[in-house]
């Protein structure tokens, strides 16, 4: 990767619950036969072929991305670690979803990530500055205060304002792409939590109540599409892990949906906890940031066969 780069058939499981196990759901094809589904879960052994298959749902990618648009997308690269670790997005998903929006018309695609880790290694080591890179995205850096503009919260309980990337801001498109796996402390990392990767200074959401803070701030900017990897979701020591003996290695699911806190709740079972068990999602749920019900949603569960 040159200097510059481093910037810059399905079957419908009708009725099946093994995403979520202890919820009884209405049966998916004839939920979601009237119209676009709430949320779409897909699993199969290719993520690039589940993002396909879930972006089919909303008749391709055009649904979001017009002509002439100019797009971001967020993954999680903070971590210097490579992809089969499972900290950061992989980088197969992070390009393909470049080539779609491209294809569909995007002026431009911009990827970016606030990194925990020293930004360099872990843009080049997650894999993902160059797959998006040779993709056509524009990898950019977010390690810099000067990238960033404040914003004032007014619906804000905890966070009255933010430092936010202006890639974001001045962004027509925003595809949030998160990973799911463990958090040390806020439980769970999934598509909330990964918009702290957006701000500048994570820490004031650490020092003044870090669950509220990350629902403070989907009060001013929400995504208009989040797509979840959860292909080998991480179940201890998150968010960077130790070792493979971290990871579920049999979840292979991809999950999508426009409602932030709904493929919340739905990752949140993955992980083993009650649908009310991470803070921050209860909390988005109760302040009507999206549905916080998966048994009030049109859920759409797909199983790719070879």
């Amino acid at each position: 990767m040159n200097a510059r780069r481093g910037f810059i058939k399905t079957t419908l499981a009708a009725g099946a619950t093994a995403a979520f196990p202890s919820l009884k759901l209405s049966a998916a094809p004839a939920a979601v036969a009237n119209g676009v589904p709430d949320l779409i879960t897909v699993r199969g052994e290719n993520r690039v072929a589940m993002l396909d298959r879930a972006l089919e749902s909303y008749g391709g990618i055009g649904a979001f991305v017009k002509k002439g648009q100019k797009v971001v997308i967020k993954p999680n690269m903070g971590w210097d670690v490579p992809p089969e670790h499972c900290a950061n997005t992989h980088p197969d998903i992070v390009a393909r979803l470049t080539k779609l929006c491209l294809a569909a018309g995007a002026s431009e695609v911009a990827v970016f990530d606030h990194t925990c880790d020293a930004w360099e290694p872990a843009y080049r080591n997650s894999g993902i500055a160059a797959a998006a890179g040779d993709a056509g995205a524009r990898v950019l850096p977010g390690h810099d205060q000067s990238y960033y503009r404040e914003v004032a919260i007014p619906d804000g309980v905890a966070l009255k304002k933010v430092k936010i990337h202006s890639a974001i801001l001045d962004s027509d498109v925003f595809i949030n792409a998160p990973v799911l796996k463990h958090h040390g402390g806020a439980t769970m990392t999934a598509c909330m939590k990964n918009l702290m990767g957006m701000i500048w200074d994570r820490g004031a959401y650490h020092r003044n109540n870090l669950h509220q803070c990350i629902v403070d701030i989907l009060t001013v900017k929400k995504p208009d599409l989040n797509i979840l990897d959860a292909f080998s979701p991480m179940t201890r020591n998150g968010p960077r892990g130790r070792s493979d003996a971290d990871l579920d290695q049999n979840v292979r699911q991809l999950l999508i949906s426009t409602d932030i806190v709904a493929i919340d709740v739905a990752a949140s079972r993955l992980l083993g906890h009650a649908a009310d068990g991470i803070t921050h999602v209860r909390i988005a749920a109760a302040t009507g940031i999206g549905q916080g019900d998966l048994g009030k949603l049109r859920i759409e569960r797909v199983k790719l066969t070879a």
